[in-house]
């Protein structure tokens, strides 16, 4: 037994199973970039990788050291991810949309050796430096770095200059790999509070892949496009670079959503899987309506972010393809419940059941205790609890240097999502909102996503979000804000008063007393809706005069 634990600890591993596939797939299309059709097969992307290793290598990089990205998904992004794993360091990817103030944050948690980051985002990145006590050894500057050449000099270079010289041999040997190494630092989105860096191992990945390839399934026959940035748990690991080189598949690049040129792409390439949030499930249901491109590649589209609503749901299996997959998670698990084709229509509007090797409960909720993991709520589809996972295979179980915020979220081997929901007899979730969102009116427990469903019904809704506002009466009254539909001109909220009236799927006491309408509605990185901001601003409209009641 002990020779089956050193090997497999040393040798289940991430990185030994992206060198098999080189080895098995070596002239295969590894990545295409979508915006120039350059293209790798897998002994190229092994040679490109091994120059980043290697000029890496000169820098004295080394075990347990971190390489930040701040990038939009690009080559040099899948370069990064797959180096650092070859030299024992951390991946560590954060937003591109991060303020200088915020990425200081990450730079001062994460103390990353090298920032490897696009010109866009150069100047922001160096105003971050000035303000974290942390200073990288070296910054990289990827794209076209003509209108940065200024600032170009000293620790600052260009990517193509940095790997110049380096050569694509594999690099020296330091140590054993072991597949409780971390691998992949990711932040969690930060809604509420700081962010906190969640810690991967090469075995999270590792089970990561093989999560995915279970429930597409995914093999290397398929060609997969995520129009969501690798920065995120959901990117990254769901038709990323993660699952789709592990399982030895092709990756087409998108650096930023476009709908119809996501449509062209999977004419064009063939492509099998497409992932994205269910705001760009909705941006490629119009346009496909609208030209009708040849989808018969399609396999699947996978959500994840936010729920899917029964209508969207049904809407896009009809428009898109039949085989609409949504999944549910969190950063630290990745995703833990899944909805697939042959669970739908029945199931629609739900997050799903269980993944195969988690554990999803929904546990009674207590003002002054945490319930345990087996306090059930009833599985009626009723009564309202919050979402505890058990992810064994794809949790790290802490936070980076932060035992504080490991003990509050994780308990009993469940982490506590916050998230509120019911279950059913069959235990398919639904997500109902989050603890903190949820409005108290006149004593009532009401949620927000409860109340967005039955809006977005409304053929003259393109989207809404819902919140609260303080009221001296009933404590708390429900506030909605509406994205009209480009033909919903002459929408008024006093229709929509009287469409939440006639709606069976909505209490009287629910139905929102002040509206807005907006051209946008706020959402994070991973596509939930920010729930927090809009709370802030309706707070301000109702003191402006902004909101209109009915």
């Amino acid at each position: 037994m002990d020779s089956f634990k050193k090997i497999f600890e040393s040798k289940y591993t991430w990185i030994e199973g992206f060198m098999r596939n080189v080895r098995r797939y070596g002239s295969k299309a590894a990545m295409i970039e979508s915006a120039t059709g350059e293209s790798w097969t897998y002994e190229e992307l092994n040679g490109e990788t091994n120059r980043l290793c290697n000029a890496l290598s000169k820098d004295g990089f080394g075990k347990g050291d971190v390489v930040m990205v701040q990038m939009l998904n690009c080559a040099e992004f899948a370069f990064t991810y797959v180096a650092t794993q070859k030299m024992h360091g951390v991946c560590c990817p954060v937003s591109y949309r991060l303020s200088s103030g915020e990425m200081a944050f990450n730079i001062e948690d994460s103390k990353p050796k090298v920032i490897i980051v696009c010109n866009s985002k150069l100047e922001s990145t160096l105003e971050a430096v000035g303000m974290a006590n942390h200073k990288p050894q070296k910054i990289v500057v990827t794209g076209d770095t003509n209108s940065v050449a200024s600032i170009i000099g000293g620790n600052i270079v260009a990517y193509d200059d940095y790997v110049r010289d380096c050569e694509s041999a594999e690099p020296a040997y330091t140590c054993d790999y072991s597949i409780y190494d971390e691998t992949t630092r990711l932040y969690t989105s930060g809604t509420t509070g700081k962010p906190k860096s969640v810690p991967m191992t090469s075995i999270n990945e590792v089970l990561s892949a093989h999560d995915v390839m279970i429930h597409f399934p995914m093999s290397y026959k398929d060609v997969t496009m995520n129009t969501t940035p690798w920065f995120h748990r959901g990117g990254l690991h769901c038709a990323g670079p993660c699952p789709t080189f592990y399982a030895g598949a092709t990756l087409v690049i998108m650096g930023k959503f476009e709908a119809k040129q996501t449509l062209k792409l999977v004419w064009k390439y063939n492509i099998t899987f497409i992932v994205g949030v269910p705001t760009v499930l909705e941006e490629l249901a119009d346009e496909q309506e609208r030209q009708g491109y040849d989808l018969r590649s399609l396999k699947g589209i996978v959500t994840m972010g936010s729920p899917l609503e029964r209508s969207a749901c049904i809407r896009y299996q009809r428009v898109l393809t039949p085989n609409i997959f949504n999944g549910y998670g969190t950063t630290e698990t990745f995703w833990n419940t899944f909805l697939r084709p042959f669970d739908l229509p029945d199931n629609a509007g739900t997050a799903g059941a269980s993944c195969v090797d988690d554990d999803v409960r929904v546990v009674k909720v207590y003002e002054d205790r945490r319930a345990e993991p087996d306090d059930l709520v009833a599985t009626d589809g009723t009564e309202v609890g919050e979402v505890i996972i058990c992810s064994p295979a794809k949790s790290p179980y802490c936070y980076t240097d932060n035992p504080e915020e490991t003990e509050r979220k994780y308990h009993s081997g469940f982490i506590y999502t916050n998230d509120l929901a019911t279950w059913d007899e069959n235990q398919f979730i639904t997500i109902i909102g989050r603890k903190d969102d949820m409005i108290i009116s006149s004593g009532e427990n009401i949620y927000p996503t409860e109340i967005e469903a039955v809006l977005n019904t409304h053929p003259q809704v393109k989207d809404c979000i819902v919140t609260s506002v303080p009221d001296k009466v009933r404590g708390q009254v429900v506030t909605a804000y509406i994205v009209k539909a480009d033909d919903a001109e002459e929408l008024t909220a006093e229709n929509l008063d009287a469409f939440c009236k006639e709606s069976p799927d909505i209490a009287n006491f629910k139905r929102p007393r002040f509206y807005r309408f907006v051209h946008q509605i706020p959402f994070n990185a991973t596509g939930k809706k920010l729930h927090v901001k809009i709370k802030e601003t309706a707070q301000k409209d109702l003191k402006n005069g902004l909101l209109w009641r009915v």
